[in-house]
């Protein structure tokens, strides 16, 4: 059983807005395979789903952003996930022009603050995560202000692009094909339309 949980802010005045990326993905991975939401549990919203031939559990952390490692920590334990194998972690990167994606097996939290808890609570950075790009922040705006958001209209059909790249990487993952999904996502979009 996989563990695919995508980061986010919990209520309306959230949604849409660059942060909430993960719960976008959440929302889009729902919405292909008809999941219904089976509530509210252990701190976020879930439901369960077959994905590429493997059960999973797909969530959407309720405790704000920062604090996404708690929700993620109590469904680890419950279901006895193993993070190196069976957790996908899916969360906006600034560092990323809007239509990029990159993924990695494991690495540092890069200055994203959950992350940063989901690290330090399961202990390990050894997990997979899809980093959807936002763009960097305007030089006169304040992080928070940029990243609470939403998207110009610009840019919107670009975003919306990366979101469905970025569910179809998780198909991918649940195959067993890791180092496929990386390869083929792991790209600037605008330079591989150019090739």
């Amino acid at each position: 059983m996989y563990l695919i949980a995508g980061l986010g802010n919990p209520g309306r005045k959230y949604d849409g807005t660059k942060h909430n990326m993960g719960f976008d993905v959440i929302t889009e991975l729902a919405d292909r395979y008809n999941v219904p939401s089976s509530g509210l549990s252990m701190k976020a919203m879930y439901g369960k789903a077959v994905i590429g031939g493997e059960r999973a559990i797909l969530i959407k952390p309720l405790t704000y952003m920062n604090l996404s490692g708690e929700a993620i920590q109590e469904y680890v334990h419950y279901y006895k996930i193993d993070p190196e194998t069976q957790l996908i972690v899916i969360y906006d990167d600034i560092d990323l022009e809007p239509g990029q994606l990159r993924i990695r097996k494991k690495g540092s939290a890069g200055g994203h603050n959950g992350m940063k808890n989901i690290i330090q609570c399961l202990g390990t950075d050894r997990f997979a995560r899809i980093r959807v790009g936002i763009g960097a922040k305007p030089e006169h705006w304040d992080l928070a202000d940029y990243v609470l958001a939403p998207f110009p209209g610009a840019v919107r059909e670009t975003v919306d692009a990366s979101i469905r790249d970025a569910a179809d990487a998780v198909e991918m993952i649940l195959q067993g094909d890791i180092d496929k999904a990386m390869g083929k996502y792991n790209q600037n979009r605008r330079k591989a339309e150019e090739i």
